[in-house]
């Protein structure tokens, strides 16, 4: 079997990068995997993608390999590039891992998912996205408030000025991300308690692996307890230092509350494979959920990769257990896949209706039986 690893290989794309230390880190990840599924009749090979050219698609192409590991967060350092991945995969045919490109749009869109969220009833602090002096100047959220870039991950634009607990520091922090990275600021309540992560993993069923917990010590006496990008990214602060994902076993009940919770954020974005939801549990157990996160860090080290080891699974086999869920996904038994050259890819039927306006053709909605975007029959 040929697996190809496709990951972003853009840290130096950009002179003045904030989210340089987690570009760095797919490349490390993609080595590790490698390493953890070539062995037998399996080759894993890794297949940078260094800019927007794109020529990753010539590969694929070539060499049609059975699964494709996707860990691409990014083309030439823009995140906005990593939604585009799985569209091209899906129209070469390819089958991958990890959650499709709406997916990984709408946790990219932090305040479009939060609407998703609030419209599936799934508990998510109270918010606001605010782009304009205007909209910020109308803001009416108690305090304490957090102050996000609404279009970043991995706690990139996050440091303790981040919370606020008053006006003057409100507009600080939004300006700040207007000014840094030219996008809108995601205004949400600050929920205090604590900050415990839900790993899932497969589909049908879909598997909580043992929670952990943010354990915040000294460096955090005084200073709000979140976790900064320090805190995930430079190993030599005391942020980081202080601020380890522990194991954490909570009652049954809020377990249950908690697990329940972050499975329906899961599925209310469409998130498939694995990832992580990130949540806040405030003092009499209610839970928030604060993050989503599709496609999670893989490190052997992260912890996701520690939560599988804490229920039995070492890295090889968490590895190995990605493309098993991945290809089930795609083949339904990954033992009936076909062995051999691929197939050529079907003709469009005469029903396909692609071009619908130029072959002279009723749109599909207007066809016997279907409904108009009204919600009305034709």
């Amino acid at each position: 079997m040929l697996i190809a690893i496709l990951h972003n290989r853009d840290a130096d794309a950009l002179e003045d990068d904030p989210g340089r230390e987690a570009r760095e880190d797919v490349v490390r990840v993609a080595s590790a995997l490698a390493n953890a599924l070539t062995h037998g009749r399996t080759l894993a090979e890794p297949l940078p993608v260094h800019d927007s050219s794109l020529e990753f698609v010539t590969w694929l192409e070539r060499r049609r390999p059975e699964l494709v590991i996707n860990l691409c967060e990014s083309l030439a350092a823009d995140a906005r590039g990593e939604m585009l991945v799985p569209c091209l995969l899906e129209l070469l045919g390819q089958p991958y891992t990890g959650s499709g490109a709406l997916a990984l749009g709408l946790a990219l869109h932090k305040d479009k998912a939060k609407e998703v969220l609030r419209a599936r009833g799934v508990s998510t602090p109270g918010f606001a996205s605010v782009q304009t002096p205007e909209q910020l100047a109308a803001l009416e959220l108690p305090f304490p408030l957090i102050v996000k870039p609404s279009r970043e991950d991995a706690s990139v634009g996050m440091d303790f000025d981040s919370v606020v607990h008053d006006r003057a520091g409100l507009e600080r922090a939004v300006r700040a991300i207007w000014d840094r990275f030219h996008q809108p600021a995601l205004v949400e309540q600050f929920i205090v308690g604590r900050e415990v992560y839900v790993p899932l993993l497969g589909n049908r069923p879909r598997e909580a692996l043992p929670l952990t917990e943010i354990r915040f010590g000294k460096a955090f006496a005084g200073r709000p307890h979140i976790v900064s990008y320090k805190a995930k990214w430079e190993p030599s602060s005391a942020e980081y230092v202080d601020s380890p994902s522990v194991p954490v076993v909570l009652p049954e009940e809020l377990h249950g509350r908690v697990v329940a919770c972050a499975s329906e954020a899961f599925a209310a974005l469409g998130c498939q494979d694995y990832g992580r939801v990130d949540l806040r549990i405030t003092h009499d157990g209610q839970p928030y959920v604060i993050d989503i996160n599709p496609n999670c860090d893989l490190h052997p080290e992260a912890g996701f990769a520690k939560a599988a080891a804490l229920a039995g699974m070492d890295y090889r086999r968490l590895a190995e257990r990605l493309v098993e869920v991945a290809l089930e996904r795609h083949h339904v038994d990954p033992a009936a896949r076909p062995v051999g050259p691929p197939r050529p890819r079907l003709v469009a039927g005469a029903n396909r209706e692609l071009l619908a306006a130029r072959a002279g053709r009723r749109p599909r909605a207007h066809r016997p039986g279907a409904r108009t975007s009204r919600g009305s029959a034709p």
